[in-house]
């Protein structure tokens, strides 16, 4: 069994298409425990002096879709794979911002999510402090941005440029092989191709 932590911001194409390989790979039976970690890229991005902007009402249209996904994957569960896909689909294929709770509702109802506890559960703000939290945990690890696997408290980010192709098994593949390197070979910092493949 392959296990590790592997960050998202569905703003993020490159996390679009590690995740979409992973969600591949996971419904072809791949042995794989993963916990998914928010993290919001626009923390990095703030003024100075201004608030953590999961605590920043000013800044929650920005990770509401993240809010969303954390509230799904720990209220409920069995339709976190679905509404991650979607998610990051609707962003990247579909061009919505995913920045108001309508956006968010109209690509998730129809996945059968109970958007009536999703909301219940922003109003609290919990899934926001989940942000927060998720941004500490990355942050020990010096992240800078998703995707980036976390492997045996050690982690990597990775630039894939391919979503997959419906093949689980070269998904299961793929990510099988970097989560084995990042476990064999610590000593391998940067590793980048010069150019991008056509």
């Amino acid at each position: 069994m392959k296990t590790f932590h592997l960050s998202y911001d569905y703003r993020c194409p490159f996390a679009k298409n590690i995740h979409l390989h992973v969600i591949e790979a996971l419904r072809g039976g791949a042995d794989f425990s993963i916990t998914f970690v928010p993290w919001t890229m626009g923390q990095g991005h703030r003024a100075e002096g201004a608030p953590d902007v999961w605590a920043d009402p000013k800044q929650d249209s920005a990770n509401l879709a993240l809010a969303v996904s954390a509230s799904i994957r720990d209220q409920q569960p069995d339709h976190f794979l679905a509404a991650h896909e979607a998610l990051f689909r609707a962003r990247h294929e579909q061009a919505i911002r995913l920045s108001t709770i309508e956006q968010i509702e109209g690509v998730l109802a129809p996945l059968g999510v109970d958007m009536d506890a999703v909301t219940a559960d922003l109003a609290t703000r919990r899934p926001f402090d989940v942000l927060g939290e998720s941004f500490a945990f990355m942050s020990q690890f010096e992240a800078f941005g998703v995707p980036t696997f976390v492997v045996n408290n050690d982690a990597t980010f990775v630039r894939y440029m391919k979503p997959p192709t419906g093949d689980a098994q070269a998904s299961t593949a793929i990510i099988s092989s970097l989560v084995t390197m990042m476990e064999e070979q610590i000593d391998v910092n940067e590793f980048k191709h010069t150019k991008v493949p056509n």
